[in-house]
């Protein structure tokens, strides 16, 4: 019956390498998404001299909300792998410009992207305002507060945890 036991525990730990998966998709979608990005800021340079000044502030920030977008993805795939599939020898990658991301601060992290991304969205829609209804622009405004108060949340909870971890820790001594 032991070895049984071993050889299930032997396959779920293997399963993580599935994982792998997903990161090198997520490698070829900001590979894509990097194509994009590079058309964008053609066509913003095709018309700087003929854009108004809040045409281009729209297209800049398409361009900051475009980074933002590929700047998740890559902390995703670094932390995601590191956290869950195997981490990187110090040797061969430096990834100590994200700091020590563990799952609870990757959340914090994501969601603080998406509350970044939300207020972009919304700042270029608010630009355009004339362009949407009064609802409109009530429900993206509430969409991006459910954001932003999901990201607090999160904080919180995580605030709340380090604290719990830091007693018992405190009580192991």
């Amino acid at each position: 019956m032991k070895s049984l036991e071993l050889l299930v525990e032997k396959i779920i730990l293997s399963s993580r390498w599935i994982l792998v998966a997903f990161y090198l998709g997520l490698v070829a979608a900001l590979a894509v998404y990097a194509l994009s990005f590079a058309l964008k800021f053609v066509k913003v340079a095709q018309n700087v001299f003929s854009a108004d000044e809040a045409d281009m502030i729209l297209a800049m920030l398409g361009l900051i909300d475009a980074a933002l977008v590929a700047s998740l993805i890559v902390m995703v795939m670094i932390s995601g792998y590191e956290n869950f599939v195997s981490r990187f020898d110090e040797t061969e990658a430096d990834v100590s410009f994200l700091g020590k991301l563990d799952a609870g601060s990757l959340k914090i992290k994501v969601a603080s992207s998406i509350v970044a991304i939300s207020s972009i969205h919304l700042l270029q829609i608010f630009l355009n305002a004339n362009q949407y209804s009064d609802a409109k622009l009530m429900w993206y405004t509430i969409i991006h507060l459910a954001f932003v108060v999901s990201a607090v949340m999160l904080g919180w909870l995580e605030q709340i945890m380090a604290k719990a971890k830091g007693s018992k820790d405190a009580d192991k001594i």
